[in-house]
């Protein structure tokens, strides 16, 4: 997809695994996307969480702009470029004997004045689970007073409810540029497409890729997913 005017946004979305694998391949696979925002699902989420958050961003050459503990382990990270005008973080209903999931957004303007409301969540492995989480998800998703980029580990497949519930009336990045076919897990067996990234219809998708490397199979049991974007500019 094309357009011929607008604010350009590099995208990435990585669950990083709690850094558990190669944390200087990990950081060496960030840093060669060159994004102006990082979406992170299992970041640093218990002790020294703030520490921790800032050492990853700096890691990868960007700060800190939401999420931590209060989001359970998402972040939102973004470079210099991008200026963040307001924060939330939220926590999804504990389902007892289950892991505790939320999501981060971050109001933010690029551009001198394109504005977009980024926003990240990872969804829970229990199938019963997901399909409340994504509709609280999807809730503050169509709130947003801007448009919106929500990346997530949604846990399941585009043929999965929950998916559902978070696509509609969004763009699926990759089948806006027919790469639908892309998978982002496993590292060592990829075999699914359960991380996504979609944007309001607003947003121009312009290049679309699930970055597999030497790197990537080092850094994470996700591959990252790198979005090229179009931002409408104000009026």
């Amino acid at each position: 997809m094309t357009q011929s005017s607008g604010v350009p946004l590099r995208v990435v979305s990585y669950n990083i695994h709690s850094q558990r694998d190669d944390t200087a391949a990990l950081a060496e696979v960030v840093r060669a996307a060159r994004p102006d925002v990082v979406v992170v699902q299992e970041g640093p989420r218990r002790f020294r969480w703030r520490q921790r958050s800032a050492t990853l961003a700096e890691s990868f050459g960007l700060v800190v702009a939401a999420g931590g503990l209060p989001s359970l382990g998402n972040l939102v990270l973004t470079s210099l470029r991008v200026r963040v005008l307001a924060t939330r973080c939220q926590r999804f209903p504990l389902t007892p004997g289950r892991h505790l999931r939320g999501a981060a957004y971050a109001e933010c303007v690029v551009g001198g004045g394109a504005r977009f409301t980024v926003a990240g969540s990872h969804l829970s492995t229990d199938a019963a689970e997901r399909p409340g989480q994504a509709a609280l998800f999807k809730r503050d998703l169509d709130a947003a007073s801007t448009p919106v980029i929500a990346a997530a580990d949604l846990n399941e497949g585009p043929d999965g409810p929950a998916w559902a519930t978070v696509a509609r009336g969004l763009t699926d990045a990759a089948v806006a540029t027919d790469r639908a076919d892309r998978l982002t897990y496993s590292c060592t067996n990829p075999r699914r497409r359960i991380d996504a990234l979609f944007v309001d219809p607003r947003i121009t998708v312009v290049d679309y890729d699930v970055v597999d490397t030497p790197q990537t199979r080092r850094a994470s049991d996700h591959f990252p997913v790198l979005v090229d974007l179009l931002l409408p500019t104000a009026d």
